[in-house]
């Protein structure tokens, strides 16, 4: 990508280093709706999300892998991802400006191990996510290097993929097309889930298009982000961890649908497409 030249966003709040701590009024106080929520937003890589329930009130074994190891990300990552958002701010102020709306920019919590938010406690483990209580994104550096070694996708267009979709829920939340799923059967859930999700992969795919016309994107790019969908399709990651796969299931995704649903998203530039004000 070629952002050396481009602004870093100022809504970043670091909290490497703080450890976990407590949320005031956060997770004790979620009921069951609340835990629906986590269960719906804590899975974008398909992970367990029982790392964000322990502080719900709810019984949960601790999962088997903890946070990935390795030294924090360079100042040169942050500096990475605060453009990165700044970029998806830029594109998201113009299109809700054009559609007589204001942008409110979400803030992105960079955090190390583990981290409180009014979703709950998540380790580096669950991955990156976006928490709708207060419209932030929260993302674990190291994730970056699970992201080229676990599952294939190098490359610094498929790391900002990850950032422009949480961005993407924050847009859906913003619209009021992010849902919780309560009262839903679990099946209902998932599919809800599966819908968001691929509507959050078509929303980083208009930022992609609107980064393209802004000459952003370096030759080979829009494949790097295509190639992160496929390799964190439902059925590709349950296959991988188990051997076989349930559709039912999903919350995500498969591979063919993730990157069907950015690429829509990259080719057509339109949050009409995605289905967003429909």
């Amino acid at each position: 990508m070629r952002l050396d030249d481009a602004r870093e966003s100022d809504n970043v709040e670091d909290r490497r280093g703080t450890g976990g701590g407590s949320f005031p009024g956060g997770a004790g106080g979620l009921g069951i709706g609340g835990v629906i929520v986590v269960l719906l937003i804590s899975y974008f890589f398909g992970i367990d999300p029982r790392t964000l329930l322990n502080d719900t009130g709810v019984q949960v074994d601790n999962p088997s892998s903890g946070a990935p190891d390795g030294p924090p990300a360079s100042d040169e990552t942050t500096k990475f991802v605060r453009r990165v958002l700044a970029d998806t701010e830029d594109t998201w102020s113009t299109i809700f400006e054009q559609a007589g709306q204001r942008y409110q920019k979400p803030v992105l919590v960079l955090f190390s191990q583990s981290v409180d938010s009014p979703c709950g406690q998540a380790s580096a483990a669950t991955g990156p996510f976006y928490c709708p209580g207060d419209q932030k994104v929260y993302l674990d550096l190291s994730f970056f290097r699970e992201l080229a070694q676990r599952f294939g996708a190098p490359g610094d267009f498929a790391q900002a993929y990850v950032i422009a979709h949480e961005v993407g829920h924050h847009v859906q939340n913003l619209t009021g097309a992010l849902s919780s799923g309560s009262g839903l059967s679990r099946r209902g859930a998932n599919a809800q889930s599966v819908r968001q999700e691929l509507q959050a992969d078509c929303l980083a795919g208009v930022w992609g298009h609107a980064a393209a016309a802004r000459n952003r994107l370096d030759p080979g790019d829009a494949e790097e982000g295509l190639r992160a969908a496929a390799a964190i399709g439902d059925d590709r990651l349950q296959q991988e961890s188990t051997g076989r796969v349930v559709p039912d299931s999903f919350t995500h995704g498969s591979s063919a649908q993730r990157v069907a649903a950015l690429k829509q998203g990259l080719q057509s530039g339109d949050i009409g497409a995605c289905g967003i004000g429909r």
